[in-house]
């Protein structure tokens, strides 16, 4: 693993959590907290307890999309089309399955999960396309 390797990994992992704050932090912030109500969810203040989690599930995302990335990068394709179907390839494998499996063992509204569908979807392809634009596999910064 080289020097981009790991700026690039790096990069990702703060877009992703990034990403997931404004989805889970933000967008969805309101029905979340009916589920903490309900005991579903932890509350915001016990929800900081786990911090280190996140970060080390944000690293590990960052990293497996970079190598997943740099493993299966066509150079002779445009970056922009590998970005999107890289994206959209992972939502189809963890994205979109991981909230339907949610789904089917936790009693969430199916509202909350269209929407964590959509946006998940949305926040995976941005990864892509940002993976796309750093080009991790590239020799020189």
């Amino acid at each position: 693993m080289d020097k981009r390797f790991w700026i690039c990994g790096l990069l990702v992992s703060i877009a992703a959590l990034l990403l997931d704050f404004l989805v889970h932090g933000v967008l969805l912030q309101g029905d979340y907290d009916a589920l903490v109500a309900r005991g579903l969810m932890r509350a915001p203040a016990d929800a900081q307890h786990y911090m280190p989690y996140m970060l080390a599930a944000h690293l590990l995302i960052g990293y497996g999309l970079t190598w997943l990335y740099r493993q299966g990068v066509d150079r002779s394709r445009p970056n922009l089309g590998q970005g999107l179907r890289f994206g959209a390839a992972i939502a189809a494998i963890a994205t979109i399955p991981g909230y339907l499996i949610y789904y089917a063992v936790q009693p969430l509204p199916p509202e909350l999960v269209h929407k964590q569908l959509l946006f998940g979807t949305l926040a995976t392809l941005l990864l892509g396309l940002l993976l796309a634009w750093l080009q991790p596999g590239r020799r020189t910064l």
